[in-house]
């Protein structure tokens, strides 16, 4: 986070006719949140770095494009623009992932060294409603977005084992096309059945349409990403918002959209690999427990543990598709990269939610409760599972910041001609698109 804030000083230094950086809040930590802002143009652009705090690589793709806007004209005095970029919105999160930035980045490393708030601290859900946000860290990005009102808000998350694809709230066409011409050239797999999105329109390959916010209890919040957020509240100034997601461990077979073998077998498998695994996770949980009192960091590591724990069994039921106990949704069609990115998920959870019990045992200063051995062998089984059983490879930094990097430039034009097409038919695009229906309703 300090190398952020001193590469963003440094560019500003040398460009100071074109660049300024200054501090728009502060953390609940007393962390500053930067904006490095670059040109003088009319045209507001909002780029969002570290909505997740393990998803490092927003940081550097914002610094990337402050040095394109910087040496490219066209980016900024050529399109009336002025580009913003808040370099994290979630820098205490982002310290606490330190233990696997440094590297070697590897799946096991990661895994015992992850951390990400629960879903009532991540900076950019509103699940009470923009007026009643209470993290300093949203209430500064809210501001900011009322402030600018930007044509175009890009929001830069990381998947940690997967494939790379885009979430929108208004459609950009040609978005798709040029994501699948930037995926070939930098060999990023595309997405193309994330579970994130498993309910949600398609726009194109590998690009889906956000739906409403509604009401809903934490667990449907949690698992279908449709509760109100700092995506949507821009909404009201015709703001386009894209989340750019990245990956950093890459899946040849979520871009397979061959028709599945064996549908129901595979969600068999999945379902019943995540109950076991949250049995035994339960297990470690409780036997756990009483030990946490003298440590320090329980309570923002058990957060994240409970909202896991809590979601698991609704998500095996729901993807099992021999469950009596069904939710008020069925699975949509499903091809096969779909059903990968289920396998990827289940697994997500099992091991995010191992590493951070993990991180609790180690920090009791040994193994009181017993169950280190036990964490160890599901971290090490997850890992297998994505290495050798679905063929997770590292994709460089560079090659993941130069994939979003672009992806971002091309939403930057695409919405660019939308925002110029509305004006000319006179149509100022604030609130002119209806709600898009989602699939389970």
């Amino acid at each position: 986070m300090d190398e952020l804030g001193a590469r963003a000083a440094a560019l500003v230094a040398r460009y100071p006719r074109h660049a300024r950086l200054r501090r728009v809040g502060t953390s609940r930590a007393g962390s500053p949140l930067l904006l490095l802002s670059v040109g003088h143009g009319s045209r507001q652009v909002l780029v969002v770095g570290g909505p997740h705090a393990n998803e490092p690589v927003g940081g550097a793709t914002a610094l990337r494009l402050a040095e394109r806007a910087v040496a490219d004209p066209r980016l900024t005095e050529g399109a009336d623009a002025t580009w913003n970029l808040l370099l994290c919105v979630d820098p205490d999160g982002l310290r606490r992932n330190e233990g696997w930035l440094t590297g070697p980045y590897t799946l096991g490393r990661y895994a015992r060294n992850f951390f990400r708030p629960g879903f009532l601290e991540q900076p950019e859900w509103l699940p009470d409603g923009p007026d009643r946000a209470t993290l300093p860290e949203t209430r500064t990005l809210l501001a900011l977005q009322d402030e600018l009102r930007p044509f175009l808000q890009c929001s830069l998350h990381g998947v940690d084992v997967g494939g790379g694809f885009v979430e929108l709230t208004h459609e950009l066409p040609g978005l798709a096309q040029r994501i699948s011409h930037t995926a070939a050239r930098l060999g990023i797999p595309r997405e193309l059945g994330a579970y994130d999105t498993l309910y949600w329109p398609d726009l194109g390959p590998a690009v889906y349409r956000i739906p409403p916010p509604r009401r809903g209890d934490l667990t449907a919040a949690i698992t279908e990403a449709a509760v109100d957020s700092t995506w949507c509240h821009p909404r009201r100034h015709g703001t386009v918002t894209a989340v750019v997601e990245a990956p950093m461990w890459g899946v040849a077979a979520v871009a397979d959209d061959s028709p599945p073998v064996d549908r129901d077998g595979v969600l068999r498998t999945v379902s019943r690999t995540l109950r076991h695994d949250t049995r035994r996770l339960r297990r470690v949980l409780a036997r756990l427990r009483p030990h946490l009192a003298a440590v320090p960091e329980a309570a923002h590591l058990l957060a994240p543990v409970d909202d896991y724990l809590l979601v698991c069994p609704r998500l095996a039921d729901e993807w099992d598709p021999d469950t009596d106990d069904r939710t008020d949704r069925s699975l949509p069609p499903m091809n096969t990269s779909h059903l990968v990115a289920l396998r990827l998920a289940g697994r997500r959870l099992s091991l995010r939610t191992a590493g951070l019990l993990h991180q609790l045992v180690t920090r009791t200063g040994g193994d009181p409760a017993g169950v280190l051995a036990e964490l160890d062998r599901l971290v090490d089984e997850g890992c297998a599972d994505y290495r050798d059983g679905c063929g997770a490879h590292w994709i460089p930094v560079g090659r993941q910041v130069e994939y979003q990097t672009r992806v971002v430039l091309a939403a930057f034009e695409l919405a660019g001609r939308r925002a110029a097409a509305g004006a000319r038919s006179g149509e100022s695009g604030r609130g002119s698109e209806a709600a898009v229906p989602m699939h389970r309703d």
